[in-house]
């Protein structure tokens, strides 16, 4: 069944956070519901529709930024008590806004998730999870990772409110008053946590921040993964989620906001998978999403709220009026009179911006003026993509982007990424300098280690970009980000890149491959090896395990190599089935002890057939790059014999598919530039980190490696590795 929905823009307020838009309860079925949205400014503006014009409810006044919303009421009843966190308080509003609730909850960090259900409140900080029963403390639990989200399940079946934690290491976890009770491993770092059913049940759905979309059944003791929806286009983040009829077949449609300005609809039909039904992109990241009736009564739409505080609804109402050849369209008078009213809105707002202009170039001459530095928010996130083994760069700022500036002490690769649509030509830097180097992108200048250009035509308030480190050079990357505003200004955000940048959390590894081992002992604390392991590996949360010891799993996204890391005090285990990882380990781990003037007792294990191991992993990457290479190096010669001959029928059927297949061809080897010599990279830092271990020096044979290379053959190299 095809859905056709039409955009609406409603009102405008602050910057917002995740999940802090709500729609209120309807008094009657489709009737219109009052919105409520919160903002970083600290108000919270609740509006109806009357006449098709946004009319304010109440508004409260500003203050700290509010972080979360939601709705709750005493059992049984109509959930449309409002509330919100900012800081570590929580305020509650009614729906005519009068203030019936201040409670602080003495945390020493901000809530950032909220779950209301009846008398029972549940917060949570960063690691913190706390619950709450008529403003009286229940329970506490300190999480192992950070906490992203919480949602609490109820039904018959369940014997009291059961809480679940969607947290950055990968797990659901699940509790029962202050004790965890199991672990649900899902597929990456779950954001957002929302109840299938608005009623109850056991059924509850997760988005993670890589993408992925999961529905899991919950009970109190175990839990089933009912479907998953993998991240295959390589889409945005889960941000916000919600379920609502929107087709109209009388089955819930899961509703999903993504951080790339994707809102989806998936319907179901006799599948138990969810199937997409209808796409829209926003040019902003959506922060919140509800389904209802807003607009129009018995309109269904899809409300959203974006992250520079737009309020978007997706309505089933027609907008359009459509013709025939020779006929006139009439304009309905309510349509008339919202036209000629956003017409003279229009007049009045380029009056005020001259007159703010004029006002502007008077203060600037005189001896008495003074220049405010404008303060503007940024949401940026710095992710690692294991689909391609590249770190993707998001800078969005609630104004128009006048120019970026990344600053880099190591050498990053830009990648090609298709939404900033740009023409890039690179140049070196000078190696006595810091390496800070430039892209032009209209405005827009990417710093990194490498000169590049690119134009565009519109200046958007969202840029991505895709970086690739190399393992072992690790240092910091710096974002520079210059907004369109007067006077100019500039704020700048840091990364790490780390010593093994591109490895990335998992749940467990196969013990069966070949493994190399690292141990470290010495008179360092637990804490101080977790920071060593934070500085050298992403993912890795920043507060100390509790407990006594700590495993982590990872593996190498861009070779697929597995690393274990088990550590407490005094000592450290680290197995990987790559020699390079544990070389690069060692020397970072090395260094870090002595800047503490720790002494370390190390210690090798190397496996032997460990390499050969690593080798036959590289191998179909690289093969597939090598024959890559030489099919882009016969194209043109290719097409000049096309060109001669007048066709292409002469030559052999190989020669043939690669022309045919070109234009493909050059836009898949423009993606990865640099990939072949990242390989080469990599094979030649395993043979030097091989023989590093039993004391040789081979770095004078690297050229006849090269060589081989050259004209790889695999059996070649593994007789070149003994």
């Amino acid at each position: 069944m095809e859905i056709h929905l039409n955009r609406v823009d409603y009102i405008q307020v602050g910057v917002t956070s995740q999940k802090t838009m709500r729609l209120l309860p309807a008094l009657r079925k489709k009737a219109t519901q009052k919105v409520a949205i919160a903002d970083h400014d600290g108000m919270l503006t609740c509006f109806g529709m009357k006449k098709g014009d946004a009319v304010p409810v109440f508004k409260t006044l500003p203050g700290q930024k509010i972080t979360r919303v939601a709705l709750g009421g005493a059992l049984g009843t109509p959930q449309e008590k409002i509330f919100v966190c900012s800081g570590s308080q929580v305020r509650g509003f009614t729906k005519k806004g009068k203030q019936f609730l201040t409670f602080d909850a003495n945390l020493t960090e901000s809530i950032n998730a909220m779950h209301v259900s009846g008398a029972d409140l549940f917060v949570c900080a960063s690691y913190i999870y706390n619950h709450y029963c008529d403003c009286k403390d229940q329970d506490y639990f300190l999480s192992g990772d950070k906490i992203n989200d919480i949602a609490c399940l109820s039904s018959e079946n369940l014997t009291h409110l059961v809480p679940v934690l969607a947290c950055q290491d990968r797990v659901l976890r699940v509790l029962k008053g202050s004790e965890l009770v199991y672990d649900i491993e899902v597929p990456g770092p779950p954001s957002v946590l929302e109840l299938y059913s608005k009623d109850g049940g056991e059924e509850i759905l997760y988005g993670t921040i890589d993408g992925k979309i999961g529905l899991m059944q919950i009970g109190e003791h175990s839990a089933a993964t009912k479907w998953e929806l993998h991240n295959n286009k390589k889409k945005g983040g889960i941000l916000c989620i919600d379920t609502y009829d929107i087709i109209g077949d009388g089955v819930n449609d899961v509703l999903v906001g993504r951080d790339d300005g994707a809102i989806e609809v998936f319907g179901f039909d006799a599948s138990s998978e969810p199937t997409l039904r209808f796409e829209h992109v926003l040019s902003e990241s959506v922060t919140s999403i509800q389904g209802g009736c807003v607009g129009k009564e018995g309109y269904d739409e899809i409300l959203t709220a974006t992250y520079t505080g737009w309020v978007t609804g997706l309505t089933t109402e027609p907008q359009k009026a459509e013709a025939g050849p020779g006929d006139e369209v009439k304009m309905s008078k309510e349509t008339q009179s919202k036209v000629e009213a956003l017409r003279a809105e229009l007049d009045q707002l380029q009056i005020k911006v001259l007159q703010g202009r004029e006002q502007y170039q008077q203060s600037s001459q005189s001896n008495t003026a003074v220049s405010a530095v404008p303060v503007f928010s940024i949401n940026d996130k710095f992710t690692l993509c294991q689909d391609n083994a590249s770190y993707s760069l998001t800078l969005e700022v609630q104004t128009a982007i006048d120019n970026l500036l990344l600053q880099s002490d190591v050498p990053i690769d830009l990648l090609d990424v298709e939404k900033n649509s740009a023409v890039v030509s690179f140049s070196e830097c000078d190696s006595e300098v810091s390496s800070v180097c430039s892209v032009w992108h209209k405005g827009f200048f990417f710093f990194s280690p490498v000169f590049s250009n690119s134009v565009c035509n519109v200046r958007p308030t969202r840029l991505d970009l895709s970086l690739r480190s190399i393992e072992g050079q690790y240092g910091t990357l710096q974002a520079y980000v210059t907004p369109r505003l007067q006077p100019k200004t500039c704020q700048v955000r840091q990364y790490q890149i780390k010593p093994l940048s591109l490895h990335q959390r998992m749940h467990s590894i196969d013990q069966d491959r070949p493994m190399n081992r690292l141990s470290l002992v010495g008179q360092f604390s637990f804490a101080e090896i977790h920071s060593w392991v934070v500085f050298c590996l992403p993912e890795v949360p920043e507060k100390t395990p509790a407990g006594e010891s700590i495993t982590f799993f990872f593996h190498n996204t861009f070779l697929g190599t597995q690393l274990e890391a088990t550590y407490c005090k005094g000592e450290g285990h680290f197995k990987s089935d790559n020699i390079s990882t544990i070389s690069i380990l060692s020397d970072v781990l090395s260094k870090e002890a002595t800047k503490k003037k720790i002494n370390l007792n190390i210690s090798y294990d190397i496996n032997e057939d460990s390499v050969n191991h690593t080798l036959k992993m590289i191998h179909p990457k690289l093969e597939y790059q090598l024959v890559l290479a030489r099919k882009v190096q016969l194209i043109d010669a290719l097409k000049e014999l096309q060109v001669h001959e007048g066709n292409a029928d002469f030559l052999i059927p190989e020669y043939r598919s690669i022309l045919d297949e070109s234009t493909n061809l050059l836009e898949e080897y423009k993606k990865q530039p640099a990939h072949l010599e990242r390989l080469y990279g990599m094979i030649t830092d395993l043979f030097i980190d091989k023989f590093k271990f039993k004391g040789q020096n081979v770095k004078t044979k690297v050229s006849s490696l090269l060589e081989i290379l050259d004209n790889y053959d695999l059996n070649s190299l593994l007789d070149f590795f003994q």
